[in-house]
């Protein structure tokens, strides 16, 4: 298996963290290099953003052997839902996505979350934690391995570096994102929390923190 670096390719090959309470599949997909996550625990799998090509998330699936019971969406827009039909139609699992982001997406939400609202995915309990500035409707999920350490899926609202991009759509805000992502992520979760973003490379916490006033000072 290959060591986990969290370094993924369209069109790769997925990567696996083993964390003790779950196993963590990262596999990059699409024109805009999204990431895909599943997240495997006591034979039950939650997928994280069916953003496009169907056949290589299947196949990281069914690699697993595990039976997806939920599949959520970081957010509304297109790059991230490009193959939730599909990821439906094939697993029948029932889908979740940010209540203020559901009516934006053309797959029907069964589940709208809000801010710490929660699903049980094996021995885990995932958490939400709600977004503003990107998208309205904006969600992280995390949850906890067995060592204490919070494992945090950030979607498009937190990256090595900086928050999501908020200059394209008149519903962007980077003052309403950046107090969010410092309140509602930096607030809450300690410099030793793993963050699996929607593009590109990990992060932690603690490597962001000591940048947030140069965020602020910045504008994006």
């Amino acid at each position: 298996m290959t060591t986990y670096d969290g370094k993924v390719q369209p069109g790769g090959d997925a990567q696996t963290r083993d964390v003790g309470n779950a196993r963590i599949h990262k596999r990059s997909v699409g024109s805009m290099s999204n990431n895909a996550y599943l997240i495997e625990s006591d034979g039950q799998a939650l997928l994280i953003d069916a953003a496009a090509d169907w056949p290589k998330l299947q196949e990281m699936v069914e690699a697993s052997g595990a039976q997806v019971v939920a599949i959520a969406t970081t957010h509304r827009h297109h790059d991230h839902v490009g193959a939730l039909a599909e990821a439906v139609a094939h697993l029948g699992a029932p889908t979740y996505a940010g209540a203020d982001d559901a009516d934006a997406i053309d797959v029907p939400t069964a589940t709208l979350l809000h801010d710490g609202d929660t699903l049980t995915v094996g021995d885990l309990v995932v958490t939400a934690t709600h977004l503003r500035g990107h998208t309205p409707g904006s969600i992280a999920l995390s949850f906890r391995d067995a060592d204490g350490t919070d494992h945090l899926f950030s979607g498009d609202s937190l990256f090595p570096g900086g928050v999501g991009a908020t200059n394209h759509y008149d519903y962007q805000s980077f003052p309403q994102l950046i107090a969010d992502v410092e309140e509602r992520l930096f607030g809450r979760f300690d410099d030793s929390t793993w963050v699996y973003p929607g593009h590109g490379d990990d992060t932690t916490i603690g490597t962001e923190r000591p940048a947030l006033p140069e965020w602020h000072a910045r504008g994006w």
